[in-house]
């Protein structure tokens, strides 16, 4: 295989992992009693993303190269989660609390680095290999989207939406990517005398961008999109499931295939990707992040009145509309960071952008959305019939589009960054 073929595999195989459990985790917590706390494990990710891939990041700098340290995280990744599930299996209806999530927490410890090893890796190797990493990456990475959608689809259709063996097909992606690992071009250690410190790989002296007003406007709002990012991620498939207790919906495709269709939003997002050129030269930056907004908007209104029967269009047009929320903003939110900075701190700067949605915006949203849920669904009396828990959800649904309708509203008036599109 050339470098590409090779780095699609990495992709597919990195991004395989992730999807195995991450939008089927909730589904499974809701069936063992833990609905309460399905917040408190998607928030894990935010808070490790807000220093893991970092620390990581300047052991691959100084002390071992990027694709070693790649195969020990996915090594270590694959062990605590085949242990999740071993524990899972031999625990049955005596599932713990502090076991389970421990065991998760090790296991997202060790794999939310490797996202940006696995990007380390591949833009080293492009390098090596003479090609455009501009040009090229982008159509590698597209591939780990699919990897993502490959799980989702396994998962569902091997009947493990509900049960641990997810975690199972996660362990085993982690550990052939362990083995794949090794045959992957080596990425020399920084010789040079300038080393990267805790503070500079954390990205936090681009907080000096907060004097300016656009760039201090940006980061509060990517803490506040940030919010939505993870929601449907966590609650959309245990919403979806909820319906069987309709009779009218018990045995349609969506319930008993939520996880199918929730992979149309990957779809979605995979296809976005080609939107986005066209979009940012006719519309400008702050339209197409306004936009991305709007599209929150829509992704959770539609779920309120939405349904797996006759109103299944309703949840096909959220998932579609899930890849605009997600790649405008994310993408046009980058350029604007990449535009409006300085070279000296633009990585710093892009690392500030992640760390406000993935790490502060997403954590805040999944345990502030928690709370939501519980008091309008997980927490009805046991005697709810299955319509009162769908209103429930309906409830928690409109409210999130109110709140992303406001966002929304707010980065019109408050965001005043010019920009003049190419309608040629």
């Amino acid at each position: 295989m050339n470098i590409k073929q090779r780095l699609i595999l990495l992709s597919l195989l990195e991004f395989g992992v992730w999807g195995a459990y991450l939008t089927t985790m909730g589904a499974f917590l809701a069936k063992n009693g833990m609905a309460s706390n399905i917040g408190l494990f998607y928030s894990v990710q935010g808070f490790v993303s807000l220093c893991m891939p970092a620390l990581m990041g300047i052991v691959a700098d100084r002390w071992i190269q990027a694709q070693k340290l790649l195969r020990i995280c996915h090594l270590f990744t694959g062990i605590f989660m085949a242990g999740l599930c071993i524990y899972a299996l031999n625990a049955e209806s005596a599932l713990a609390f502090t076991p389970l999530f421990t065991l998760y927490v090790c296991a997202i410890a060790f794999f939310m680095p490797t996202i940006a090893l696995a990007n380390s890796v591949a833009y080293t190797s492009l390098e090596k290999a003479g090609l455009d990493t501009v040009k090229s990456f982008p159509a590698i990475r597209v591939w780990g989207t699919i990897g993502f959608i490959i799980s989702m689809w396994v998962v569902d259709l091997g009947g493990m939406q509900h049960s641990p063996y997810q975690f199972a097909w996660s362990a085993l992606l982690s550990f052939v990517m362990a083995i794949y690992a090794r045959t992957l071009p080596s990425c020399e250690i920084s010789k040079s005398g300038q080393k990267k410190t805790l503070v500079q790989a954390l990205g936090l002296q681009a907080f000096s961008l907060f004097r300016n007003y656009n760039m201090a406007v940006f980061f509060i709002f990517s803490i506040l999109l940030g919010v939505c990012l993870q929601v449907t991620n966590g609650f959309a498939n245990p919403f979806i499931s909820s319906f069987a207790q309709i009779e009218e919906y018990a045995h349609t495709f969506g319930v008993e295939h939520a996880n199918i269709l929730i992979s149309l939003s990957q779809i979605s997002e995979t296809l976005c990707f080609l939107l986005i050129p066209f979009c940012l030269s006719r519309f400008g930056i702050k339209r197409v992040m306004l936009i991305a907004m709007l599209a929150w908007v829509f992704r959770f209104f539609f779920f309120a009145i939405g349904n797996p029967g006759d109103g299944v269009w309703l949840f096909i047009l959220s998932m579609i509309v899930y890849g605009i929320a997600f790649d405008f903003f994310n993408i046009s939110g980058s350029l604007f960071v990449n535009n409006e900075t300085d070279k000296s701190i633009r990585s710093s700067a892009q690392g500030l952008f992640m760390m406000m949605t993935n790490g502060f915006g997403a954590t805040i949203g999944m345990l502030v959305a928690q709370q939501v849920i519980n008091k309008h669904v997980y927490n009805l009396p046991a005697s709810a019939t299955g319509m009162e828990i769908i209103q429930g959800w309906q409830t928690c649904w409109y409210l999130f589009a109110l709140y992303a309708l406001c966002i929304s509203i707010a980065f019109a008036i408050l965001f005043r960054y010019k920009h003049i599109p190419n309608t040629k």
